[in-house]
């Protein structure tokens, strides 16, 4: 079981996120690649925007200036050097600013920055996930959408905190900054492990492993969902990350191993005591 000690340690406010209604802009970025993705849409719209309202301009003025009744006599010219010039090597430029960080972005998605602490394996089915700790005593466990009906079984009727169709029985569990690696498979047809604020989206393939890595800098509940088409229920099959302090988890991993579900429910009521020693703090 988790120590009451535990919960007291260091008391700040839990950090989450999930969908939300009407949301437009991406989740709130948990690791440095997700800070580096954000980054990358913010730094792309500087292009986007002056090119989209430089070609609507240009669409405007050509209706208005050259509509048949202000030009009833039509140019004949057929080429212009320096407009050749600058529509080709103009594009290429703005390509280059753009390919260069995106390559470098790309290549820190599949780089960890230091040999990862921590391994686990997911693998995606029809519809749920199982996922095993590759630790000295490995030990492993389904995940599957928590159903309504199961709320107080599983001491999650906070509907707040565990979200309807994101909300899982059994989510993963990591300590704060460390470096975890993911290996995803799929038992039956392809599947997607993707957590929007790690910034993560991998294919589970029947057969295959593929890897993905994450590092968490916040603590907190985070929300995904399978994001391949894979049937009938492909909209229930989320995926749930706890970042919790290295104290917790290794907590938790002494007593999941024997009782996943009590130690599931110690570490949730450690996560609520510090959550509300945060508040009266604040």
């Amino acid at each position: 079981m988790l120590s009451g000690t535990i919960a007291l340690m260091a008391a700040a406010p839990a950090w989450a996120d999930q969908p939300v209604e009407w949301q437009v802009g991406m989740q709130a970025a948990a690791t440095p690649i997700m800070e580096a993705i954000r980054w990358f849409e913010q730094y792309t719209l500087w292009f986007i925007v002056p090119i989209t309202l430089l070609v609507l301009f240009l669409l405007a003025w050509v209706i208005v200036r050259y509509r048949a009744s202000a030009n009833p006599v039509p140019s004949r010219t057929s080429h212009n050097t320096l407009i050749e010039v600058v529509w080709t090597v103009g594009p290429v430029v703005i390509l280059l600013f753009l390919a260069i960080p995106s390559f470098q972005l790309l290549t820190a998605q599949y780089t960890p920055t230091e040999e990862p602490s921590l391994t686990i394996k997911a693998t995606g089915n029809q519809w749920n996930w199982d996922y095993e700790y590759q630790l000295d005593e490995p030990f492993s466990f389904n995940a599957a959408m928590l159903q309504e009906g199961q709320r107080a079984d599983f001491g999650k009727e906070d509907v707040a905190a565990y979200p309807r169709l994101l909300a899982v029985d059994n989510e993963i569990v990591v300590p704060v900054d460390a470096t975890v690696r993911v290996l995803v498979t799929a038992s039956d047809v392809i599947h997607a492990f993707a957590m929007p604020a790690f910034g993560i989206k991998v294919d589970a393939v029947p057969g295959r492993i593929n890897e993905t890595w994450f590092k968490a800098t916040r603590e907190g509940l985070y929300y995904g969902q399978c994001s391949e088409l894979c049937g009938k229920d492909h909209a229930f099959m989320p995926i749930a990350i706890r970042v919790v302090s290295p104290e917790m988890y290794q907590e938790w991993v002494a007593a999941a191993g024997s009782d996943l579900s009590g130690a599931n429910r110690a570490l949730m009521a450690s996560v609520e005591a510090k959550s509300k020693m945060a508040s009266a703090a604040e």
